[in-house]
């Protein structure tokens, strides 16, 4: 399995696990019944943004991430990411694997620290992950999201810092 930067050729393959994660409301804050062009815009999106990919040996897309600046301007130094992987392959390190190159990614773009907005609460895989990866809870959002299993449960805040290494380099601190 290899994490590659992703290509417009990429979308019709991130696309049907990206309508499954959607629609079943229990992890983004997007709309259930977003359209393709409007998920296409929200997730494809342009420098200084970047979107990979998780492809296995015989090129099936397996999970896909985001990242870019969390805010614009005087807030443009810290980045935000998303990930999807494919809900028939969780569980085989393909989250971890974006995860880690998001982060290598950011850092390696000057970005001082990353930055998720929205964790739902009861996501307990995702959070677990992202804490094994340096990220704290800073706050959670009381009842911020409306699980359609749970009802209104909290959005995390997620935060972990980069640093410059002594070369100059920027790098993540575990």
């Amino acid at each position: 399995m290899i994490v590659r930067e992703a290509g417009a050729a990429d979308w019709p393959h991130i696309w049907p696990f990206f309508r499954a994660i959607t629609a079943a409301g229990e992890t983004y804050t997007y709309p259930r019944d977003l359209t393709e062009p409007a998920a296409r815009a929200l997730w494809m999106i342009p420098a200084p943004g970047h979107v990979l990919v998780a492809e296995n040996s015989d090129g099936t897309i397996l999970g896909s991430a985001k990242v870019g600046p969390n805010q614009m301007g005087p807030g443009s130094h810290v980045a935000s990411a998303s990930f999807m992987v494919d809900p028939a392959r969780r569980g085989a390190g393909i989250g971890r694997m974006l995860g880690e190159a998001a982060i290598g990614w950011a850092a390696a773009q000057g970005f001082r620290a990353m930055q998720f907005n929205a964790v739902v609460a009861t996501n307990t895989p995702a959070v677990a992950l992202w804490q094994k990866l340096g990220f704290a809870i800073i706050a959670t959002v009381p009842e911020a999201f409306d699980h359609p299993v749970h009802g209104l449960v909290g959005l995390h805040i997620m935060h972990r810092r980069l640093d410059r290494a002594a070369d100059g380099a920027w790098t993540a601190i575990c």
